[in-house]
Formats: C-alpha cells, sequence, structure tokens
C-alpha cells in the first residue's frame, strides 16, 4: 500500500491532466467513430438497396461492414491513450485465433451465413422448409436464419444446420401443383366419378386453366378405384384449394352416387369346443 501511495504521489498535477485529455479524446472517438460507423452503414444500406440487391444480400454486408468500421475505431481509440496498436493488432490476432478455435461451430455458422447469401437458396419472404424447421424468412443474419412459422412462432435456425441440411423452397416458383388421391367404390361407374371429379375441379375459380388440371385413375386399390387429381393453382393459393377442394369433392361425389370406401375386416369366430361337444 506504501509503495501505491507513493506512486500516487509522484504524479503530478501535468501528468493526471494530460492523461485527462487522452481519456477525453478517446471516448470522443469511440463515441464520434461508432456513430459516423452506423451513418455509413445505414447509407451503404439506402445505396445497395436502390442499386436493387438482394434486402437479405444488403443487411448481411451492411453487418460485416459496421463491425469491420467499429473494429477500427476501437483501435484508433486505443491508440490515442498512446499505446502502441501494432502488438495491441498481434494480440488480438492471437486471440481471435483462440477464440475461433474455440468457436468452431459459430465460424461454421458465419461460413453458412456467406453460403446463404451468395447462392441465395432463399430470399426474405419466401416460405421454406430448411433446418428441420417450415416457416417464411423474416431474416438471415450473420450465424443465423429466423423463421416465424405458420402458427405465428420464431424459430431461429443455425445457419450451419441449413446449409447441412435439404433445403425446400415453396415461394421459388409463382404456381405449385395440388397432388390428391381421391378413392371411389369398385361398383361405381368410373366414367361418372371421373366427371364429377373433373366439374368440381376446374369449377374452382382459383385453379389454373394452364396448365390443365390432370384427372385420371391411377390405381386399382384393394378396396378401392383410386383417381390422381393434380391442379395447378398460385403458390399463395396453395392450402385454401387444397382445402376447399377436399370438401367439394367429398360433396359431389356422395350426390352424383359415388361413395369412398375405407378397409374393412371381417372377422370369422370359430368355437372349436362347442363344436366337439355337438359332434
Amino acid at each position: 500500500m506504501d509503495a501505491i501511495q507513493r506512486y500516487i504521489q509522484d504524479i503530478d498535477t501535468a501528468t493526471l491532466i494530460a492523461w485527462g485529455w487522452k481519456i477525453l479524446a478517446a471516448l470522443l472517438i469511440f463515441i464520434i467513430g461508432r456513430w459516423v460507423a452506423k451513418l455509413v452503414r445505414r447509407s451503404m444500406s439506402k445505396l445497395m438497396a436502390a442499386r436493387g440487391l438482394d434486402p437479405m444480400l444488403v443487411a448481411f454486408l451492411a453487418a460485416i461492414l459496421y463491425a469491420i468500421l467499429l473494429v477500427a475505431v476501437i483501435i484508433a481509440a486505443v491508440g490515442q491513450l498512446g499505446i502502441q496498436t501494432t502488438p495491441l493488432v498481434a494480440v488480438l490476432g492471437a486471440a481471435g485465433l483462440a477464440v475461433g478455435l474455440a468457436l468452431q461451430n459459430s465460424l461454421g455458422n458465419f461460413a453458412a451465413g456467406v453460403m446463404l447469401v451468395l447462392f441465395r437458396p432463399f430470399t426474405k419472404g419466401d416460405f421454406v422448409e430448411a433446418g428441420g424447421t417450415s416457416g417464411t424468412v423474416s431474416e438471415v443474419g450473420i450465424f443465423n436464419t429466423v423463421l416465424n412459422t405458420p402458427d405465428n412462432r420464431r424459430v431461429i435456425v443455425p445457419n450451419g444446420q441449413i446449409t447441412n441440411d435439404v433445403i425446400t423452397n415453396y415461394s421459388a416458383h409463382d404456381t405449385r401443383r395440388i397432388d390428391m388421391i381421391i378413392g371411389v367404390d369398385y361398383g361405381d361407374d368410373l366414367k361418372t366419378a371421373r366427371a364429377t371429379l373433373e366439374k368440381v375441379v376446374k369449377a374452382h375459380d382459383k385453379v389454373l386453366e394452364d396448365p390443365e388440371p390432370i384427372v385420371w385413375v391411377m390405381e386399382l386399390a384393394d378396396s378401392s378405384v383410386n383417381f390422381a387429381v393434380r391442379p395447378w393453382v398460385a403458390a399463395a393459393d396453395y392450402w385454401q384449394v387444397r382445402n376447399e377442394l377436399l370438401e367439394q369433392l367429398k360433396t359431389e361425389l356422395e350426390a352424383a352416387g359415388c361413395s369412398i370406401p375405407f378397409p374393412q375386416r371381417d372377422v370369422h369366430v370359430h368355437e372349436v369346443g362347442k363344436s366337439s361337444e355337438a359332434a
């Protein structure tokens, strides 16, 4: 304690004032530098958006640019304190290597994020199935992707998990085909059944005329004759049209005298004991 007190007493007022100005200058550099970094990020985002770049790519590049500028600001602020920045950069590099080895998964997610931005298997607003989750893409970050599920859940999926899995983009095309299997009884008239199915499908106002809907016999199953019913719709109308058609098809088939069979099993019980006594 005595040594510390002597050291403090040896510090003159001029030295304290000089260090005070250095600390104040370093704080100003950090505050102003961070503000400038945010301003540059915002300006570059607007510029890239005006050039027609994908919003997902714009957000990703802006985040990387801001991180680089912020590191430069911190180094400049530390240099203002009189600390040699060259050894500091070397120390930061060594520390970064150590942290990188400890955070291999995070670096893998970062690399996966770069791949997602470069190859663009999906974009913001697309409905996808990726990383074991289905939802609408809300945001693609440096390390993870945010999906909003149909039941209004927010799911954050690591980018590495997405790139290592199969990606299904349901919004990649403007149209989708609805695949339905409708079975009728073997005793029903196939021409009547087919005509009824075609009438219901073509009457729906959201079913596309081109490509033309397909209705044909697909399989002679164990208990039914199965028709393949395949209309085309706009991708945004897929679930609505599918659900409406299923209900309408059943109603119209029943009205036309056709039945939709279901598997049945007959069980015959033989009582061996009673048969032996009767003999």
